[in-house]
Parts: structure tokens; sequence; C-alpha cells
């Protein structure tokens, strides 16, 4: 894992988010199957067909060790895109984690592995084998843009993008607005008189 990617698991997506103004957020259906996993790693991207997941087993041969799988399958929740087995074979292999635009199957299983997998929900359908897809292409995924190499940062929030273009930037940005809301919540934390300043001065400029 890289310094950078690194550095991006002790920030909240909220705070990711707010830095580049809610622009690259996956739609938040996109949740992990456990609420304490943080992801964070470079996009390693899948495009596949309804249905067909052999694109996913090609991904997780061919993606680097900490890389994220972000797949695009198309928003489909009645073919699971994997099972515990495959998810398995990815964590084998170092895969950071799994962000889907699509459903699992084999949930008490995969929670077991303890790896990081994000997606709509879960499914008892499997996928078919045909071999259509592509990898390491541009895709949608719950309505974000993803580039291969772009930073994926995830949550019990939700998933952000970050554009790599921009990841350094952003970092400091979101790492600076961490620091900030740690400020204020300590300035105001269990003293009424605090809340109640912190609240009129809101309220009054809203007026204002």
């Amino acid at each position: 894992m890289s310094d950078i990617v690194a550095k991006y698991q002790s920030v909240p997506t909220t705070c990711i988010s707010d830095t580049m103004q809610g622009l690259h957020n996956m739609d938040s259906s996109i949740k992990p199957l456990k609420e304490e996993y943080h992801l964070a790693g470079r996009a390693f991207t899948v495009k596949m067909p309804v249905g067909d997941n052999l694109a996913v087993l090609k991904a997780i041969r061919e993606a680097q060790p900490g890389d994220v799988l972000v797949i695009d399958a198309k928003g489909d929740t009645y073919r699971a895109i994997a099972g515990d087995f495959i998810v398995g074979l990815a964590k084998t292999l170092g895969i950071q984690g799994i962000v889907v635009d699509g459903v699992i199957r084999d949930i008490v299983g995969i929670k077991q592995l303890d790896f990081p997998v994000f997606c709509k929900g879960t499914t008892v359908a499997a996928s078919g084998k045909a071999g259509w897809g592509e990898l390491n292409v541009p895709i949608s995924c719950g309505g974000a843009s993803v580039q291969p190499g772009d930073i994926i940062v995830g949550d019990a929030d939700g998933v952000v993008v970050i554009p790599q273009a921009q990841e350094e930037e952003i970092l400091q940005q979101a790492l600076d607005k961490l620091a900030k809301d740690q400020e204020r919540e300590a300035s105001v934390s269990g003293n009424p008189e605090s809340v109640r300043a912190y609240l009129d001065k809101f309220i009054g400029a809203a007026k204002a």
C-alpha cells in the first residue's frame, strides 16, 4: 500500500466527500457488509455484463495486492457477482476489497472471511461465465465515474472516489477538515452554553 493510500485509511468518507462538494460519491445503497470496514486502495475496474462474472475472475488474477476491485454490474440485484469462494480467492491474492454496483451471495461465509465487501445486498442466484466484460477501463459504479488507479475509500457511511489527478490536494483538504471537525467537537462537547453559542452563530448568519 502506498503512503498516500495508507493516509486515506484514517480519513472518514464524510470529510472526503465534503472536500469534493459531494460530487464523487457512490449511490447510498452501496454499503459495507460490516459497519466496521474501512477500505482504501487503488481502483482495478471491472465492467461486466449482467449475470456474467468471468471478468471478475480475470480481475482477481490480474489485479495487484492492495488494489480494490470496483465492479460495474449495472446495478443488477438478481444475480450475484461472487460468493464466498470467489471472494476468498481475492483475499488470498491480497486484494484490498471489493466494491460493486450489484449484489453478492453466501453472505454468512463472506462475513466470516472478514474481507471488505461493499455492495447493494445479497441474492441466491449465481452468475454465468460466458466470457464477456472489460478490465481496467473507465466505468460508472453507483453513479460515480471511476478511472483505473483512482483511490477508493469506503466506510460505514458509503464509498467515495478520489480522482487520481487530485489525490494529494484532496487528502490535505480532507485532513484539514477532519482536524477542524475534531476541534469543533472538543470545543462544545458536554457544554450547554457552548452548544447554544454555536447554534446561535449559525442561526444568526442564516437570518442575515
